[in-house]
């Protein structure tokens, strides 16, 4: 076919190819991230997916497809193949020692995802993170889940006194048990006046 097209399209075609066959990847990358974003917000409105974590989506979704765009569109322009091996090994080099960097925060981010498909809690609940032996630990009403920390608002004895804030990092409640109460009613053992050795109050 490239015979029948005139001799200075000819001449064009090594230019015109390549630069066409770049529009068309830019273009379905377009479409693949509008395609997640959109599956993104409709997990946000029909699973109750949190905001942060929808935004952690569309940033890490645009990330990946993006890298994955320009390295095609490279190689339709001339780039080696070895050029862009050792440019993704470099990279990933690069994203795993940044990964073990940040652990503790990914791992947080980790059992986010975890506390929002297993449910151990919802927001409003009380709960209390109990340590070895049934010692008492952490307790609040959940107020806030978000990817790092979950939000205790402390139930205080009296009622004249709002308790205060724990944020506690999301990785400690698959470390100990967790003892849950549905349900807006406060625990009555929370409201009990505290007992000295001995039997007085």
């Amino acid at each position: 076919m490239k015979q029948y097209l005139p001799a200075w399209i000819q001449g064009w075609l090594g230019t015109i190819v390549p630069i066409a066959q770049a529009l068309l990847i830019v273009a379905a990358a377009w479409l693949l991230q509008q395609l997640v974003r959109r599956l993104v917000r409709r997990l946000m409105d029909r699973r109750g997916l949190p905001p942060e974590m929808g935004v952690a989506l569309h940033r890490v979704s645009a990330g990946l497809i993006g890298f994955g765009a320009l390295l095609l569109v490279l190689e339709r322009l001339g780039v080696s193949g070895t050029v862009l091996w050792t440019a993704f090994t470099s990279f990933a080099a690069v994203g795993a020692v940044a990964f073990f960097a940040a652990w503790s925060v990914l791992s947080n981010i980790f059992c986010t995802v975890l506390i929002f498909t297993t449910r151990p809690f919802r927001l409003y609940d009380y709960i209390e993170v109990v340590e070895n032996g049934e010692k008492p630990g952490l307790k609040g009403r959940v107020v806030d889940v978000n990817l790092i920390y979950t939000t205790l608002q402390e139930v205080a004895r009296d009622p004249d006194h709002a308790g205060s804030s724990l944020q506690v990092p999301n990785s400690m409640f698959f470390q100990r048990v967790v003892r849950r109460w549905r349900g807006s009613e406060v625990p009555a053992a929370w409201l009990a006046p505290p007992t000295v050795e001995g039997g007085s109050k």
